[in-house]
């Protein structure tokens, strides 16, 4: 399912009225394959080189804390030579590994991405793939030429989507995900009626992807006509509805009311 095209704080439906504050400089458009218009926070070079600092210290850290502990083992024979050898590997993994294991286990985000709230997706704005994550971190080394990544801030400054080589090579973009504030979960108006929980199952599942999809959908559906509405329901309810085992008239209406046995069944 293709989740994110719905997805709040990451991505909006096009039509809905942008807010004041935000730099227009700093957003960019993407049309999925099913005519769905994404828009996205780009993270610039500032925010982006802070969140590599905290990445590099806390690989540093680890490999000050890892060096002090196998400097004072005991357990490990081989003498000096043998001690070296293992802090070079974990140097190597640390350097090579770290921000590919990231992508791929925190869905886009190291460390430090998380705490800017950044995040590596595809030039599609799909989710990062580990062939992608491998080709944009092997060109790191290309990036940090001739030496402090001097290379990629300019490329970053000359490119209209702030990419740096390997974001240009390997087809991806960084982004930035505002804070979402709290708010109540969106009512299905008019109400469910008893004829139509009738046929729907008392307990329905969601996942947090789907739950977070659906409910900006609800918060967009006034300002879209019907017709557009249920092109746009059309992408969440077919796979819901197959999951269900339920069959639908008006995609918008179906996820409402999946929306509304959720909210019920958890309260």
């Amino acid at each position: 399912m293709n989740v994110a095209v719905l997805r709040t704080g990451r991505a909006e439906v096009h039509g809905a009225p942008a807010r004041p504050t935000e730099l227009l400089d700093t957003r960019t458009e993407i049309e999925t394959p099913e005519h769905v218009v994404l828009s996205y926070h780009l993270a610039g070079p500032i925010r982006r080189g802070l969140a590599w600092g905290i990445d590099t210290l806390i690989r540093g850290a680890v490999l000050l804390v890892f060096g002090i502990v196998l400097g004072l083992s005991s357990l490990v024979s081989g003498g000096e030579g043998y001690k070296n050898g293992l802090f070079l590997v974990l140097v190597f993994l640390l350097e090579w590994a770290y921000f590919v294991v990231c992508d791929v286990v925190m869905s886009g985000r190291s460390l430090g991405k998380k705490a800017l709230r950044l995040r590596v997706v595809s030039a599609q704005g799909l989710p990062v793939g580990l062939g992608d994550s491998l080709l944009r971190n092997l060109l790191r080394g290309a990036d940090f030429l001739p030496f402090g990544y001097v290379l990629g801030a300019v490329c970053m400054m000359a490119d209209g989507r702030f990419r740096r080589l390997g974001d240009l090579v390997a087809g991806t973009l960084v982004i930035y995900e505002p804070r979402v504030a709290f708010r109540a979960p969106p009512q299905l108006s008019p109400p469910p009626s008893q004829a139509e929980l009738s046929w729907l199952p008392p307990h329905v599942e969601l996942s947090a992807s789907e739950r977070e999809a659906i409910e900006l959908f609800m918060l967009r559906r006034g300002d879209l006509s019907d017709a557009r509405a249920d092109e746009l329901a059309e992408v969440l309810a077919l796979p819901l509805a197959k999951r269900l085992r339920l069959r639908y008239t008006h995609p918008a209406r179906f996820l409402g009311l999946v929306y509304h046995c959720h909210i019920r069944a958890r309260a």
